[in-house]
């Protein structure tokens, strides 16, 4: 049986969270549906424990033991995920990578290389935009409409590559197919020559991390694109469901 007083802390860290930006008390018990006063107790609470932490304008933002946490479920998520990373480079021979979303950005959190001398690095810690990354994608359109649009109007849809992205509605167009078919790909919209797809990897709640696997474009060309889909979703789920990775009976064609 839930507690009721950890599930109010709890909705008021992940309102934090989500709000990408200092908020009051009112906004908070907005965010969170609590009175205005039960708001104030809680994150009064929350900033003895140093989980928020209120600036001059009497606004609160995570404070440092919610970094600490953050950081500690990063690196556990990260070992986690490499025996999954690690079948997916055996089945593809491409390079595997996780990466979750950090504020407004994107950022990589593990990956395992692919045995080729040609090949992608998306350096572990590297922070990306989410809009010309097939990961950005993924975890945009796993977000409420709204909240995703809000990410994109501040973080903007600069071009990275002569194929990104950079109108509002053609990417919102584009969020719509990534939700339908239910995998992302980034089409040489960061770098040039580099082709990437990616699946959402989901645990008993949402979509907490996005799994993808990038290399030179050729080597994405055709149909191929379907074999990589197919066993990163059969990857993702099991990594999602806590499955020990299993072999897929046929290895992904180049």
């Amino acid at each position: 049986m839930a507690v009721q007083s950890v599930d109010r802390a709890l909705d008021v860290l992940e309102a934090l969270a989500e709000a990408g930006k200092p908020q009051g008390v009112g906004e908070l018990a907005a965010r969170t549906g609590l009175p205005q006063g039960t708001a104030h107790r809680i994150l009064q609470s929350l900033q003895e424990r140093g989980y928020v932490r209120r600036d001059g304008s009497r606004k609160y933002s995570l404070g440092t033991s919610a970094v600490r946490l953050a950081d500690g479920a990063q690196r556990a998520l990260a070992r986690s995920a490499r025996p999954y990373l690690a079948e997916l480079v055996t089945l593809s021979g491409e390079t595997a990578n996780l990466a979750v979303r950090e504020g407004d950005d994107v950022v990589y959190i593990a990956q395992v290389s692919s045995p080729h001398t040609l090949r992608m690095f998306a350096e572990v810690g590297r922070h990306v935009p989410p809009h010309s990354t097939a990961v950005g994608k993924v975890l945009l359109a796993a977000l409420p409409r709204e909240e995703a649009r809000a990410i994109l109007r501040r973080t903007g849809l600069a071009p990275r590559t002569d194929a990104t992205i950079t109108d509002l509605a053609a990417f919102e167009a584009e969020l719509d197919l990534v939700a339908a078919q239910g995998w992302a790909a980034d089409e040489e919209e960061q770098e040039a020559g580099v082709r990437c797809v990616a699946v959402p990897v989901g645990g008993p709640g949402p979509t907490l991390a996005a799994m993808s696997l990038s290399g030179p474009a050729d080597r994405f060309a055709g149909g191929r694109v379907e074999g990589l889909v197919e066993a990163m979703r059969h990857v993702g789920q099991a990594f999602g469901a806590g499955s020990p990775p299993q072999q897929v009976a046929d290895r992904v064609a180049d």
